[in-house]
């Protein structure tokens, strides 16, 4: 599983880019509102600092014509390793099927049920992407719901891969890394939460001070050889 980061400041990107083995960013029309600044010039800030990683972007369109054209302006904006994310309703299908023919990157997202995601991947889409908590907040299991559509698009040998999102604790990350699941998008709080362990601390924190007492003015190797 690669791991990309739902989120558009540009100062937890850099955190978690320093820290973190992640491969790209993903945004969304709610997540540029949260961060409070120009839209434009913030996305500008994002594909500059990850250079050529993946950076998705949601389009705004709901026709499918100006959906394509609202793609096509990204695309040229931004640069060919950017996923346009098109929501996955009737107008998005149709669109995604025109874009595909001109090799545009395509994440189809707001996915709630597999039927969504087998009908967005014979359209082309590069990715499907389950909204895994908000299907758990439908009274579903979205854990579950994004392991059937792995399968189903696996049975049918397509290219297209499940990029899960919209996830609430670290758990829903680790299950679908046990399936197989291509890749994930977690936010900065998600991101804290993997290696938040006060045992982990505890352990280190016995090691260092058993360290300590052999000398107590050499604390590590760099002290014994540096």
């Amino acid at each position: 599983m690669h791991l990309l980061i739902d989120d558009a400041n540009i100062e937890n990107i850099k955190y978690l880019y320093n820290y973190y083995p992640v491969c790209g960013v993903t945004t969304n029309p709610s997540i540029l509102f949260k961060n409070n600044k120009n839209p434009l010039e913030t996305l500008e800030e994002i594909r500059e600092f990850i250079r050529e990683d993946e950076l998705h972007i949601q389009i705004l369109s709901d026709d499918a014509e100006n959906i394509v054209k609202e793609a096509r302006i990204l695309k040229e904006k931004f640069g060919s390793n950017t996923f346009i994310k098109i929501p996955t309703n009737k107008e998005g299908l149709k669109a995604i099927k025109k874009l595909k023919s001109e090799q545009t990157n395509i994440t189809a997202t707001a996915i709630y049920s597999p039927t969504q995601a087998f009908l967005a991947s014979l359209a082309g889409a590069d990715y499907v992407a389950p909204y895994v908590n908000r299907i758990d907040n439908l009274g579903y299991d979205g854990v579950e719901t994004t392991i059937k559509i792995q399968n189903i698009l696996e049975k049918n040998q397509t290219d297209t891969k499940v990029l899960a999102a919209s996830f609430k604790n670290t758990n829903q990350v680790l299950k679908l890394a046990e399936y197989g699941i291509s890749i994930a998008t977690c936010s900065y709080e998600v991101f804290g939460k993997f290696i938040e362990d006060n045992n982990v601390n505890k352990a280190v924190e016995d090691f260092v001070n058993d360290f300590k007492a052999i000398d107590k003015d050499r604390r590590t190797w760099t002290d014994y050889l540096g």
